[in-house]
């Protein structure tokens, strides 16, 4: 017997009743309790079978059914494969329940049975559910032939939901790439396409006859128009599959190609009858069945302008290519002219509107994208027969500039209702050009512009110079200069050698930003954009002191004829202008107390924290740009902050803004920073709080590494915070966020070059029990980056400070096991080496202590440790390849044959001899090239710059020459390796009880070639 069989159903039907009924009460205290038991039910057994049960019943109160399909919906999808919940039979009965559900009369059920048949079908569909499409067409067939072959009358409620049902079915297996799905929907396509196009010719016959202002009112010309939107919906779905896999399915594409023509013939007919008939019902009162099968109809013509849309989108190259492709784009072009010529109030945003803004949105996006196929000139050189002419162009030009592209009241009602918010949505104008008449609007005029520049140009070019010089001056002469400037800014590269931008601010723009007429803050804003636009994209140059007393001006007036619009606008333009690359912060400079404290002045009174976000962004580039210019105003940028940053809440892009704004200002400021270490504090403190850490980590480590960068000490004022305070929370995030480890371990080596010996003092056993806990978890890249700063602190701090801790975090044992266990990668394994080697040099007695207490913590002869190191320090070396390191690794050893240590001194004759005349030799070669020609000059400097990645990207902040200073000043570079080797065997003579006693014991076992070359270089210094 399978498991699945021998599985007992544990549910009780009526308690999952009782509880699914409680989850439906009114009561929430009973809504809790159900839910939380619910939970515990839908994880048994059977569960999910009973509650579709519930669900379909139709002697169940309402709400317990529509209860009981959400919770189905949300738990059983999910887990529509598992053994543990539902077994086959299981699957069976439900499938077959769902499809009882196509007569269901409550939409709430029907729409959320629609998604569960669809996802179920995704995954059971072809074989385990064989028979879902087969009944759901059987279904259709049999109802349309019942309703337009014998002009039946009963309800079509199973029409209606079997065709939603394969709409959602075709909707699922659209978006699949799998093969399996991808083959499966191929196979739907070929059934399918032919039958419910057919389908759809049945029904839209009819229309040219009940599309009037008589029957337009009956239910069954709603009901239609509503039959044949849905059909077309699954038709435009199956044909947009087969389009977009053209190489696949070629055999497709004449069908498709067939359907794009009736569609367009359709569409334009279809378009026509409901223009007429919109207008003929504006004239009398309609039913709300009339409204309905306007609303209705809207859709359907606008599903075919989604049809078309999204051809295009997927291959705009075949699109242009399709029969009566120009005349369908020009054909909707028509109705953009015809809604310009109507009254203003035919163009509405709404359903029963003449000229809906969204099917004029859809004909300006399907003109525009469709405009190359008329270029005058084709790509490979040719003229094109087809190209529109210069009076089409031009008119079109007029239209937009006129008609689309100025403000409207709607735009101007918003602009007062919420001066804030109409500039967030203005800004956002990137994402909503193809939702909105006038962005749309502008993008085709820059299209056209792009397209056929000798018609464009000269009549934008035109228009300025007749009205160049001219204020206007009352409210609708105010709008239409406004839509003008808003052409001359999106067409600004094309215009940039027609309009002498310079001069026309200089005499006119400037006046204009001063003028107190209170339709001014309209042309204003506009000309704060203008200046914005024609510098950013280069056609300006920004050193203009005319654009920064523009700027700053209309950021800082707050009199008549201006407002917040325009503040707001001046502070984004600010930005465009100073983020350039030809930006001089000096011609800047006389402007810039003015516009740093306007920024912060507008970021406090701005009401929304997109607002204050998109001003903090500008100050932010301003200090950037402007470097230690910004220092006399530091404090007037720090000041509001802490304000700004508790009002923020949890608005984590905001502070996020805030903490760059700090960063900046350091930057900039580099070491005259230090008035700012009071406020890093406690802002990378709370960043860091639980629950900021997650949103705010990142930006917190940057501030806190820049900090670090350009301080010159750990020090701050009495009674002030200091840096050293953050320590623990640097230790904190070392052990315990992987996801960091990069950064932290960054923040560290700054902390180790300002201040070694005190954050040891402080700290060492946190420290490196941080590090040894991070070892253990962390990726080898992070590794690595750990063990190069225990080499960095263990050179710049005196070992006395960290020797002992070194033990006691059981950080030494782990890495000489690490060593000793040879499992870990080469890289790893070398820079443990270089570790060692640090410590060796450092305090070769310090080293013995930490061998010796190893030992004896893990319970083995400190011979086998010494083995293991020493194996490692020999094999590794010929994976070294910094000489600086390869010094490092001889000084290391040589300090150890110091030692006396027997370990040591017997591999005297074999790796360490072998190993110092290496490194003696890359440093003869290095010493004669410095008298050498050019060509050996490289390897000097190979031997004399660290390489870029010592300085961690610290370039042009104080911790750049800290870090210059430890390199310059490490003793393996100081110290001449040849003079180092003679002392630490004069200390092993002595270690040894005398030199006869060295010789004899391990010298004489050296190759007597070896000893004589060795001999040589220690006696050549």
């Amino acid at each position: 017997m399978s498991p699945t069989t021998a599985r007992p159903e544990t549910v009780s039907a009526e308690e999952l009743y009782n509880v699914v009924s409680g989850a439906a009460s009114q009561d929430p205290a009973l809504v809790q309790r159900s839910a939380t038991r619910l939970k515990d039910i839908l994880e048994t057994f059977g569960a999910f079978d009973i509650l579709h049960e519930i669900a379909a019943s139709r002697t169940v109160p309402l709400q317990v059914r529509q209860q009981s399909i959400i919770q189905f919906k949300n738990a059983a999808l999910g887990h529509w494969r598992s053994r543990k919940l539902l077994s086959d039979e299981q699957r069976v009965k439900i499938r077959a329940r769902c499809l009882t559900l196509l007569d269901e009369p409550d939409d709430m059920i029907s729409e959320y049975n629609e998604l569960i048949i669809s996802k179920i079908a995704r995954q059971d569909f072809p074989h385990n559910w064989p028979d879902l499409i087969p009944c759901l067409v059987n279904t259709i067939n049999t109802n349309i032939d019942a309703r337009y072959t014998n002009m039946g009358s009963g309800p079509s409620i199973h029409l209606r939901r079997s065709l939603e049902v394969l709409n959602a079915v075709l909707k699922e297996f659209a978006y699949i790439k799998m093969p399996s799905g991808i083959k499966t929907m191929g196979r739907l396509v070929e059934e399918l396409r032919m039958v419910l196009q057919g389908h759809y010719s049945r029904i839209a016959a009819a229309f040219p006859s009940t599309l009037n202002p008589q029957s337009i009112a009956l239910p069954r010309t709603a009901e239609d128009i509503f039959m044949a939107h849905l059909v077309l919906k699954c038709v435009v779905k199956l044909a947009v599959w087969a389009w977009h896999r053209n190489n696949d399915h070629q055999h497709l594409q004449p069908w498709v190609q067939e359907l794009f023509q009736n569609s367009a013939v359709q569409f334009q007919a279809l378009s026509e009858l409901r223009i007429d008939l919109v207008i003929a019902l504006k004239s009398s009162p309609s039913s709300p069945v009339a409204e309905r099968s306007i609303d209705l109809l809207t859709r359907h013509v606008r599903l075919f302008g989604k049809f078309f849309r999204r051809l295009q989108q997927l291959a705009v190259n075949r699109f242009v290519a399709l029969p009566l492709c120009s005349d369908l784009v020009l054909y909707y072009w028509s109705k953009v002219v015809q809604a310009t010529n109507g009254p203003t109030e035919y163009i509405e945003d709404a359903h029963s509107a003449v000229f809906p803004v969204r099917f004029l949105v859809q004909a300006m996006v399907l003109f525009k994208d469709s405009l190359a196929q008329w270029a005058p000139v084709r790509k490979d050189g040719t003229s094109n027969e087809h190209a529109l002419s210069k009076e089409f162009v031009e008119d079109a030009v007029k239209l937009l500039i006129t008609r689309f592209i100025p403000l409207n009241p709607a735009d101007l009602e918003g602009w007062m209702a919420d001066p804030e918010e109409w500039v967030n949505m203005e800004e956002k104008d990137n994402e909503q050009w193809e939702f909105e008449l006038r962005p749309c609007g502008e993008r085709v005029l820059m299209v056209l512009a792009g397209q056929y520049p000798q018609y464009v140009t000269p009549l934008i070019a035109n228009v300025f110079e007749q009205v160049a010089g001219q204020p206007p001056t009352d409210l609708q002469s105010v709008i239409q200069r406004e839509a003008l400037y808003c052409a001359i800014g999106r067409c600004a590269h094309r215009l940039k050698d027609l309009i002498p931008f310079d001069q026309w601010l200089e005499h006119d723009l400037k006046a204009q930003a001063r003028n107190t007429n209170p339709s001014y803050p309209i042309i204003k804003r506009r000309i704060a954009w203008l200046i914005g636009k024609w510098v950013s994209e280069q056609c300006s140059s920004p050193n203009n002191r005319n654009i920064w007393e523009v700027l700053v001006h209309l950021l800082q007036d707050r009199g008549p004829g201006t407002d917040a619009v325009v503040r707001l606008t001046a502070a984004v333009a600010l930005r465009e202008c100073v983020d350039t690359v030809e930006f001089n912060a000096d011609t800047f400079a006389p402007f810039l107390p003015t516009a740093v404290n306007e920024l912060v002045r507008l970021a406090a009174e701005a009401d929304t924290l997109e607002s204050k976000r998109r001003v903090a962004n500008t100050l932010n580039t301003v200090i950037q740009r402007v470097e230690t210019r910004i220092v006399p105003l530091i404090g007037i940028v720090a000041q509001p902050l802490p304000e700004l940053w508790l009002s923020a809440g949890e608005d984590w892009l905001f502070r996020a803004s805030l903490l760059e704004t700090v960063m900046k200002l350091i930057e900039s400021a580099k070491d005259q920073s230090a008035p700012l270490i009071s406020l890093v504090v406690p802002l990378v403190r709370d960043s860091f709080s639980p629950g900021a850490q997650l949103h705010l980590d990142e930006d917190a480590l940057n501030l806190w590494q820049a900090s670090l960068r350009n301080t010159t000490t750990l020090q701050s004022s009495p009674g002030e915070p200091d840096l050293v305070e953050l320590f623990p929370l640097a230790v904190s995030v070392l052990a315990e966020n992987l996801d960091l480890l990069g950064k932290v371990t960054h923040i560290l080596e700054s902390y180790f070059l300002l201040d070694a010996p005190r954050v040891l003092q402080m700290y060492a056993n946190d420290l490196l029990s941080g590090f040894l806990k991070a070892m253990h978890q962390a990726l080898p890249v992070n590794v690595k980056g750990m063990l190069v700063s225990l080499q960095l602190l263990f050179q710049v701090a005196p070992a006395h400070l960290w020797g002992a801790p070194l033990h006691t975090s059981g950080l030494f044992a782990h890495i000489a096991k690490v060593l000793m266990d040879d499992k870990a990668t080469t890289m790893l394994l070398t820079e443990g080496v270089y570790v060692l080697a640090r410590v060796a040099v450092a305090d070769n007695g310090v080293f013995l202590n930490l061998m010796s207490a190893t030992a004896v913590l893990q319970n083995i002869p400190e011979s086998q440790i010494w083995e293991g190191i020493l194996d490692q320090w020999w094999t590794r070396f010929d994976n070294m390849s910094e000489p600086r390191l390869r010094k490092l690794t001889a000084m290391g050893i040589a300090n150890l044959v110091a030692t006396g240590r027997p370990e040591v001194l017997e591999r005297l004759a074999t790796e360490i001899c072998n190993l110092w005349l290496d490194v003696f030799g890359e440093i003869k070669e290095a010493r004669e090239a410095t008298t050498s020609d050019s060509a050996g000059s490289s390897l000097k400097l190979f031997w004399d710059e660290p390489p870029t990645s010592f300085f961690q990207d610290s370039e042009d902040t104080p911790e750049y020459d800290r870090r210059r200073a430890a390199y310059e000043n490490d003793p393996v570079r100081t110290t001449l390796l040849t003079t180092f080797v003679a002392s630490c065997l004069q200390q092993a003579e002595i270690a040894c009880g005398g030199g006869a006693m060295l010789q004899s014991r391990y010298l004489a076992k050296v190759d007597p070639t070896v000893i004589k070359q060795i001999q040589a270089e220690l006696a050549r210094g």
